[in-house]
């Protein structure tokens, strides 16, 4: 019987397939698993001027809802703080647009199908 995949490898797969995605796009990858003491994010890109912070979320059962759903209020505000920490270390891209993106990704045949949603929460939201 081969050996169950990890958990971290799965979510490590899943993120570089959305980063390829993003990159395809024609995002730019400004930084990968940034982490605070007050969260991470996963990937933070830019597209063109906007500064896009990006949670992907990786679901191969839907039972509990996909990626988007998964992405509750406390992570939303543990993401928004984290995007405050990074920008507050770079004053420069703190003056730009800010985005808040999240790619719902399942794996399918040996593949990642992948839903790449932006603007996928805001300020407000949180």
């Amino acid at each position: 019987m081969p050996a169950r995949p990890d958990r971290q490898a799965l979510g490590a797969a899943a993120e570089a397939a959305a980063l390829r995605h993003l990159e395809a796009a024609g995002l730019v990858l400004l930084a990968r698993n940034a982490r605070f003491k007050v969260g991470e994010l996963d990937l933070v890109m830019r597209d063109g001027d906007t500064v896009v912070f990006v949670e992907v979320r990786l679901r191969n059962a839907t039972h509990f809802g996909d990626g988007f759903a998964s992405v509750d209020r406390r992570k939303r505000q543990r993401m928004v703080r984290a995007a405050q920490a990074w920008l507050a270390a770079r004053p420069a891209l703190a003056r730009h647009p800010c985005r808040l993106d999240v790619v719902s990704a399942r794996a399918e045949d040996g593949a990642h199908a992948l839903d790449w949603q932006r603007d996928a929460f805001t300020l407000a939201d949180v």
